[in-house]
């Protein structure tokens, strides 16, 4: 297991790591104006594991700033891409801020939803951002979103399954991995790997054979190629071989969690967020140790897994501008990010932020150094957030044993035509 040497160069070598792998057209106006009134901040973060920790950081901004108030509203993620465009369309009930998953900015800048941030108290110190982070924030050059925070998906497991079934390392090919959980099915009582049927979730077997949702640089839908499908293709046999449960079709990211946190599972991907949650859970909460991240096994051609993270955004039609650039420059400041990280374990968006004793303290930030190594940047594109619903659906059908791999994603790539029309 990987282990932190030097803090200062863990921060450089995760910089380093991450950067291989109708929008307002005006600057926002700068203003004198004394820093006062109320702002709006939608959080899309886990009501129970997370939300707390960003209320405390509301409170210490609010002492700073005490003649702004800021309204805490908790929005479930499931829902925020959807309520927030109809709120700014209908120019009514829009946050001031945002906490936005990073595939959303685009999308939000391209519709005139988001105030730029360049020039503004909002962005400071951008040299000290992650590279890829900090790319999913910008769109027709200019800075939409700057980031919260950064994820990955890894390989979570149980080491007292693992080597129950003989293993005293997570499984580093995807060949390894139906392997590792046939051998736990049958020798430490417990089901091999849970999968989330879900379409994000799908990335890592894709990216191992060298697939991608769309080739943006050519602009070419590349989910039914060969690359894509052999991914695919690997999840189907985990499926029919028995080294899964049966997936759930519904609420899947629940159950797979569930039953990982209860030891009824010995593997699944997941991200950071969920650090939290899970050590909360009845085999690693008073036995932490147990608990392991790796980088999501290897396809014939990689590890990789996508990019993930949250920016802080500005709704276009905020009465507050002044207000909501201070809040996003507190808490988005590298002692703010650290703060997080060392409460819930969520990885910093800057370089700075992992030497801050709070982030050091919490052994999960080392622990993900490795799977982020491998990290894949997505597609920044306003359509990209819409390339995932069909493969959902799709996905859901494989699982269901409704079809099989090739002619699911001859009818994706049909569905992401009618998305990516400019393309044809």
């Amino acid at each position: 297991m990987w282990r932190l040497i030097s803090t200062a160069a863990g921060a450089a070598a995760l910089a380093l790591a991450v950067s291989a792998c109708g929008g307002s057209t005006s600057s926002a106006p700068a203003t004198d104006a004394a820093p006062s009134g109320q702002i709006t901040w939608w959080d899309t973060s886990d009501a129970t594991t997370e939300a707390p920790a960003f209320q405390a950081l509301i409170k210490d901004f609010e002492a700073k700033y005490p003649k702004i108030t800021v309204k805490y509203v908790n929005v479930p993620f499931a829902d925020a891409r959807d309520k927030f465009k109809t709120a700014a369309q209908s120019g009514s009930g829009a946050p001031d801020v945002l906490r936005t998953d990073v595939g959303w900015v685009a999308e939000f800048a391209s519709l005139g939803y988001l105030a730029p941030l360049d020039g503004t108290p909002a962005l400071v110190k951008p040299e000290e951002f992650l590279p890829s982070p900090a790319a999913s924030g910008k769109f027709g050059g200019k800075t939409y979103g700057v980031p919260q925070v950064t994820d990955t998906l890894g390989l979570l497991y149980n080491k007292e399954l693992l080597k129950k079934a003989g293993y005293d390392a997570p499984p580093a090919t995807m060949a390894d991995l139906k392997k590792v959980a046939l051998d736990v099915k049958s020798k430490a009582g417990a089901d091999g790997i849970a999968l989330n049927v879900d379409a994000y979730f799908l990335l890592p077997f894709i990216y191992g054979e060298g697939g991608d949702f769309v080739d943006v640089p050519n602009k070419k839908i590349t989910i039914a190629s060969p690359q894509t499908v052999a991914g695919v293709k690997i999840v189907e046999d985990l499926i029919k071989s028995g080294a899964t449960t049966k997936p759930a079709l519904q609420d899947s990211y629940t159950n797979a969690e569930t039953a990982f946190k209860e030891g009824k599972v010995a593997m699944i991907f997941n991200g950071p967020w969920s650090n939290a949650d899970n050590l909360g859970g009845k085999v690693f909460k008073d036995n932490p140790d147990n608990f392991g991240v790796a980088p999501v096994p290897a396809g014939s051609v990689k590890s990789g897994a996508p990019v993930g993270g949250h920016d802080y955004t500005v709704y276009a039609g905020s009465k507050n501008l002044t207000a909501s650039y201070l809040f996003i420059q507190f808490m988005d400041s590298a002692e703010s990010q650290a703060k997080i990280a060392g409460k819930l374990g969520l990885l910093p968006a800057r370089t700075s932020a992992y030497a801050a004793p709070e982030a050091t303290a919490n052994p999960k930030i080392a622990q993900w150094q490795k799977p982020m190594e491998s990290a894949v940047e997505r597609p920044w594109i306003p359509e990209a957030a819409s390339l995932f619903q069909p493969l959902v659906e799709g996905y859901q059908k494989l699982a269901g044993g409704q079809t099989a791999t090739e002619p699911m994603l001859k009818d994706v790539a049909t569905a992401y035509q009618a998305i990516l029309k400019g393309w044809m």
